[in-house]
Protein backbone atom coordinates (compact mmCIF):
# COMPACT_ATOMS: atom_id res chain seq x y z
CA UNK A 1 0.00 0.00 0.00
CA UNK A 2 2.84 2.06 0.69
CA UNK A 3 4.44 2.14 -2.90
CA UNK A 4 1.28 2.64 -4.46
CA UNK A 5 0.65 5.95 -2.23
CA UNK A 6 3.64 6.88 -3.19
CA UNK A 7 3.36 6.15 -7.06
CA UNK A 8 -0.85 7.88 -7.20
CA UNK A 9 0.75 10.80 -4.94
CA UNK A 10 3.85 11.81 -7.26
CA UNK A 11 1.31 12.07 -10.29
CA UNK A 12 -0.87 14.13 -8.41
CA UNK A 13 1.98 16.58 -7.58
CA UNK A 14 3.49 16.66 -11.00
CA UNK A 15 0.66 17.67 -12.57
CA UNK A 16 -1.08 20.58 -9.76
CA UNK A 17 2.27 20.58 -7.51
CA UNK A 18 3.35 19.60 -4.02
CA UNK A 19 2.05 22.56 -2.40
CA UNK A 20 -1.49 22.50 -3.84
CA UNK A 21 -1.96 18.80 -3.48
CA UNK A 22 -3.57 17.84 -0.19
CA UNK A 23 -4.15 14.51 2.07
CA UNK A 24 -7.65 15.02 1.76
CA UNK A 25 -6.80 15.40 -2.24
CA UNK A 26 -4.68 12.00 -2.62
CA UNK A 27 -7.33 10.13 -0.50
CA UNK A 28 -9.89 10.99 -2.53
CA UNK A 29 -7.79 9.97 -5.98
CA UNK A 30 -6.89 6.54 -4.36
CA UNK A 31 -10.49 5.89 -3.22
CA UNK A 32 -9.76 5.28 0.59
CA UNK A 33 -9.75 7.19 3.40
CA UNK A 34 -7.42 9.62 4.59
CA UNK A 35 -6.50 7.70 7.60
CA UNK A 36 -4.98 4.81 5.73
CA UNK A 37 -2.33 7.47 3.87
CA UNK A 38 -1.21 8.98 7.53
CA UNK A 39 -0.64 5.17 8.66
CA UNK A 40 2.29 4.87 6.37
CA UNK A 41 2.76 8.34 6.25
CA UNK A 42 2.63 10.57 9.58
CA UNK A 43 2.44 14.03 7.77
CA UNK A 44 2.69 15.49 4.46
CA UNK A 45 6.03 16.52 4.23
CA UNK A 46 7.37 12.65 4.88
CA UNK A 47 5.05 11.04 1.59
CA UNK A 48 6.48 14.76 -0.73
CA UNK A 49 9.97 13.97 0.29
CA UNK A 50 9.75 9.86 -0.65
CA UNK A 51 7.74 10.80 -4.04
CA UNK A 52 10.61 13.18 -4.75
CA UNK A 53 12.97 10.64 -4.27
CA UNK A 54 11.53 8.15 -5.73
CA UNK A 55 10.62 10.40 -8.46
CA UNK A 56 14.38 11.37 -8.75
CA UNK A 57 15.52 7.86 -8.78
CA UNK A 58 13.13 7.18 -12.25
CA UNK A 59 14.52 10.52 -13.76
CA UNK A 60 18.38 9.24 -12.85
CA UNK A 61 17.50 5.73 -14.55
CA UNK A 62 16.54 6.90 -17.75
CA UNK A 63 19.40 9.39 -18.16
CA UNK A 64 21.58 6.33 -17.86
CA UNK A 65 19.76 4.61 -20.35
CA UNK A 66 20.09 7.56 -22.42
CA UNK A 67 24.04 7.53 -21.83
CA UNK A 68 24.33 4.27 -22.89
CA UNK A 69 22.53 4.59 -26.28
CA UNK A 70 23.68 7.65 -27.61
CA UNK A 71 26.20 7.61 -30.37
CA UNK A 72 28.17 10.39 -29.28
CA UNK A 73 28.48 13.07 -26.17
CA UNK A 74 26.93 15.78 -28.18
CA UNK A 75 23.84 14.42 -29.02
CA UNK A 76 23.57 12.57 -25.49
CA UNK A 77 24.01 16.11 -24.05
CA UNK A 78 20.84 17.36 -26.22
CA UNK A 79 18.87 14.35 -25.57
CA UNK A 80 19.46 14.63 -21.71
CA UNK A 81 18.29 17.95 -21.87
CA UNK A 82 15.18 16.61 -23.36
CA UNK A 83 14.67 14.60 -20.55
CA UNK A 84 15.27 16.74 -18.16
CA UNK A 85 12.84 19.05 -20.09
CA UNK A 86 9.72 16.66 -19.65
CA UNK A 87 10.04 17.10 -15.76
CA UNK A 88 10.78 21.03 -15.74
CA UNK A 89 8.60 23.72 -16.19
CA UNK A 90 8.07 27.37 -15.65
CA UNK A 91 4.94 27.40 -14.03
CA UNK A 92 4.65 28.50 -10.51
CA UNK A 93 2.52 25.00 -9.96
CA UNK A 94 5.50 23.25 -11.10
CA UNK A 95 6.96 20.85 -8.72
CA UNK A 96 10.48 22.74 -9.68
CA UNK A 97 9.26 26.16 -8.19
CA UNK A 98 7.04 24.45 -5.27
CA UNK A 99 10.31 22.49 -4.12
CA UNK A 100 12.18 25.58 -4.51
CA UNK A 101 9.92 27.80 -2.89
CA UNK A 102 8.08 25.53 -0.11
CA UNK A 103 10.28 22.57 0.39
CA UNK A 104 13.98 24.32 0.31
CA UNK A 105 15.64 21.56 2.50
CA UNK A 106 14.47 18.76 0.46
CA UNK A 107 15.55 20.77 -2.31
CA UNK A 108 19.23 21.32 -1.79
CA UNK A 109 19.06 17.16 -1.09
CA UNK A 110 17.78 16.70 -4.38
CA UNK A 111 20.85 19.31 -5.85
CA UNK A 112 23.61 17.04 -3.55
CA UNK A 113 22.06 13.39 -4.49
CA UNK A 114 22.15 15.25 -8.64
CA UNK A 115 25.60 15.57 -8.29
CA UNK A 116 26.76 12.35 -6.64
CA UNK A 117 24.29 10.12 -8.86
CA UNK A 118 25.69 11.81 -12.36
CA UNK A 119 29.22 13.18 -12.09
CA UNK A 120 30.60 9.82 -13.09
CA UNK A 121 28.17 9.62 -16.16
CA UNK A 122 29.06 13.23 -17.42
CA UNK A 123 32.92 12.33 -16.33
CA UNK A 124 32.70 9.44 -18.66
CA UNK A 125 30.95 11.76 -21.62
CA UNK A 126 33.55 13.68 -21.40
CA UNK A 127 36.54 11.66 -21.61
CA UNK A 128 34.35 10.00 -24.65
CA UNK A 129 34.66 13.21 -26.41
CA UNK A 130 37.85 13.61 -25.92
CA UNK A 131 38.90 9.71 -26.75
CA UNK A 132 36.73 10.53 -29.99
CA UNK A 133 37.81 13.98 -30.89
CA UNK A 134 34.83 16.06 -30.25
CA UNK A 135 35.97 17.69 -27.23
CA UNK A 136 40.10 19.34 -26.29
CA UNK A 137 42.24 17.19 -25.38
CA UNK A 138 43.48 20.34 -22.88
CA UNK A 139 40.19 19.85 -20.45
CA UNK A 140 40.23 19.68 -17.22
CA UNK A 141 37.25 16.97 -16.58
CA UNK A 142 36.98 17.36 -13.25
CA UNK A 143 36.86 20.77 -13.71
CA UNK A 144 34.80 21.19 -16.39
CA UNK A 145 31.83 18.54 -14.40
CA UNK A 146 31.64 20.71 -11.69
CA UNK A 147 31.07 23.52 -13.55
CA UNK A 148 28.60 21.86 -15.82
CA UNK A 149 26.68 21.26 -12.54
CA UNK A 150 26.88 24.82 -11.06
CA UNK A 151 25.57 25.98 -14.51
CA UNK A 152 22.49 23.39 -14.62
CA UNK A 153 21.71 24.46 -11.21
CA UNK A 154 22.31 28.09 -11.76
CA UNK A 155 19.68 28.28 -14.75
CA UNK A 156 17.43 26.32 -12.46
CA UNK A 157 17.22 28.89 -9.31
CA UNK A 158 13.86 30.66 -9.45
CA UNK A 159 16.03 34.45 -8.07
CA UNK A 160 18.66 34.16 -10.39
CA UNK A 161 15.98 33.50 -13.64
CA UNK A 162 12.28 34.05 -12.41
CA UNK A 163 10.16 32.21 -14.11
CA UNK A 164 8.07 35.34 -15.48
CA UNK A 165 10.99 36.52 -17.84
CA UNK A 166 12.96 33.23 -18.27
CA UNK A 167 11.60 30.12 -20.07
CA UNK A 168 13.30 27.40 -18.56
CA UNK A 169 13.66 25.33 -21.84
CA UNK A 170 15.33 28.56 -23.81
CA UNK A 171 17.86 28.78 -20.72
CA UNK A 172 18.86 24.51 -21.01
CA UNK A 173 18.98 25.05 -24.83
CA UNK A 174 21.29 27.81 -24.32
CA UNK A 175 23.39 26.59 -21.02
CA UNK A 176 23.79 23.53 -23.42
CA UNK A 177 25.38 25.35 -26.37
CA UNK A 178 27.31 27.50 -24.18
CA UNK A 179 28.88 24.66 -22.38
CA UNK A 180 29.43 22.62 -25.79
CA UNK A 181 31.41 25.79 -27.52
CA UNK A 182 33.44 25.75 -24.75
CA UNK A 183 35.03 22.35 -24.92
CA UNK A 184 34.69 21.29 -28.46
CA UNK A 185 37.30 21.06 -30.61
CA UNK A 186 36.52 22.34 -34.44
CA UNK A 187 35.18 18.72 -35.34
CA UNK A 188 33.01 18.64 -31.80
CA UNK A 189 31.48 22.07 -33.77
CA UNK A 190 30.82 21.13 -36.76
CA UNK A 191 28.99 17.70 -35.55
CA UNK A 192 26.81 20.45 -33.26
CA UNK A 193 26.51 22.59 -36.39
CA UNK A 194 25.23 19.75 -37.98
CA UNK A 195 23.25 18.12 -35.14
CA UNK A 196 21.24 21.78 -34.67
CA UNK A 197 20.66 22.34 -38.64
CA UNK A 198 19.44 18.58 -39.31
CA UNK A 199 17.57 17.74 -36.40
CA UNK A 200 16.72 21.22 -34.88
CA UNK A 201 18.25 20.65 -31.26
Amino acid sequence: MKKEIVSQSIQLFLQYGFKSVTMDDIAKHMGVSKKTIYVHFPTKDELVEQSVLNHFDEIIKNINVISKQSKDPIIELYQIKKEALSHLSGEKNSPQYQLQKHYPLLYSKIRKKEFNALSGLFSNSINKGIETGLFRNDINVDFVVRIFFNGIRGIKDIHLFPIETYKIEDLLLNFSEYHLRAICTIEGIKKLEFYKKEINL
